[in-house]
């Protein structure tokens, strides 16, 4: 349990609020999770007390109609996470909220409504049904929820078109490739119109081509659809590329939350700063993160950015003319200085 002062602080409003969830595997489990916060290392962890500490006091919110991308490497307790969220598994101790609801206080009627009506998962094994054709896997949800047949083939065609499957309905999973196979997975989560998808590494096992367009049409779709999505990946690229929010996880416990950013400009530690240093910040970081404050009676020449402009459409400049310049809000009010030697400390950090 949490206390008083932590559950205060889950906000209602959000989707999906989580406070102080552990997940611990085994029989000892106050001793394990005591010495987690003594913060003692997993492997002693197990070896002292027979207990796997899968997730340690995670606290977060995912906002409404956002991508919040769960990150780590294997191991790093994001799988086990995401489980938590959708009670496939049950947390050992803390609160997670649905729409205000406690998760773990539903009973098996209404957590079964929750998973018809209003979380959806994809995974990355895509679970399909091998004997049913492409739209009897698309339509297999609204099937459960007892739609008359005619109604769930009509939004499983929908679906399947809405996903780039159009020709497709009829064939079955071992004729369809990786990626179509993904697409299909996708098609039948949205299929009962969720408010929240969960996705477990959905991506991982395809090649790199198709991962990428699978990438550029979740992105698509997300736009046209704006759910919340809560999704899983170990590839900080991905991340970076979906993530509205990143949640970085290592050893069951975040040790960071915020935009792609401010994760890449500001790392919480050696462990974080390690993922950012392959990135190209340029592509990343915009100028107000690495704007310099600037006096107003400072005159400065030649034409300001806008404070959300990405470096890299100012890079060319900013090297070319080696002067700072000037950066306005959306108002054209101008509210810092890019200083060429700061720009380069982001850019290039030692």
């Amino acid at each position: 349990m949490i206390d008083s002062e932590r559950r205060s602080e889950i906000s209602s409003k959000a989707p999906i609020s989580a406070a102080g969830v552990w997940k611990v595997f085994g029989k000892r489990v106050a001793d394990a999770m005591e010495m987690a916060r003594d913060n003692v290392d997993q492997a002693s962890i197990l070896a002292g007390s027979g207990c796997v500490v899968a997730v340690q006091d995670a606290s977060f919110e995912v906002n409404r109609g956002e991508i919040f991308v769960v990150m780590g490497l294997s191991g790093s307790g994001k799988s086990t996470l995401i489980r938590c969220l959708s009670r496939l598994i049950d947390a050992t101790a803390g609160t997670v909220l649905i729409d205000g609801r406690n998760l773990g206080e539903m009973s098996d009627v209404e957590l079964r409504e929750i998973r018809r009506h209003t979380i959806s998962m994809v995974f990355q094994n895509y679970g399909l049904f091998p004997h049913r054709r492409v739209i009897d896997n698309v339509a297999f949800g609204l099937e459960v929820r007892g739609a008359e047949k005619e109604d769930r083939y009509q939004t499983a065609m929908q679906m399947i078109e809405l996903v780039g499957l159009d020709g497709w309905a009829d064939k079955y999973p071992e004729q369809l490739s990786g990626g179509m196979k993904q697409r299909v997975g996708l098609a039948r989560a949205l299929a009962v119109d969720p408010e929240i998808l969960l996705f477990d590494e959905p991506f991982s096992a395809l090649d790199p081509l198709i991962r990428r367009d699978m990438q550029d049409e979740l992105l698509s779709l997300q736009e046209r659809l704006h759910c919340t999505m809560v999704f899983i990946t170990h590839d900080f690229s991905e991340a970076l590329k979906l993530g509205d929010r990143i949640a970085i996880m290592r050893s069951g416990a975040i040790v960071q939350v915020g935009t792609p950013e401010e994760i890449v400009a500001h790392p919480a530690d050696d462990y974080v700063r390690d993922f950012t240093l392959d990135v190209p910040r340029h592509k990343v970081l915009s100028a107000g993160t690495v704007m310099a404050q600037a006096s107003s009676d400072v005159v400065l020449e030649g034409e300001p950015v806008v404070v959300s402009a990405r470096l890299e459409t100012i890079l060319p400049r900013l090297l070319t003319e080696g002067r700072p310049i000037p950066v306005v809000d959306a108002d054209g009010v101008r509210c810092g200085v890019l200083e060429p030697a700061l720009v380069s400390q982001y850019l290039w950090p030692r």
